[in-house]
């Protein structure tokens, strides 16, 4: 199994009404394509593995 975006896992929809981005603290906007929690403010992605965010800057992708 690899970390890919379909096989990434849902988010919890609670979950996803408290995170905030770490850098910003502005809300964060699940992209289920991608399996990616993005935050706009900060230009960057979070990964989602097995549905848990892996909150961690350094582990993020930078957006375009």
């Amino acid at each position: 199994m690899t970390d890919t975006p379909s096989n990434a896992g849902a988010v919890d929809p609670q979950l996803l009404e408290i995170l905030v981005c770490p850098v910003t603290k502005q809300p964060l906007r699940y992209d289920r394509e991608k399996g990616e929690l993005v935050s706009e403010a900060a230009g960057l992605a979070y990964p989602v593995r097995d549905g848990i965010p892996i909150m961690l800057p350094d582990q993020a992708r930078k957006l375009d």
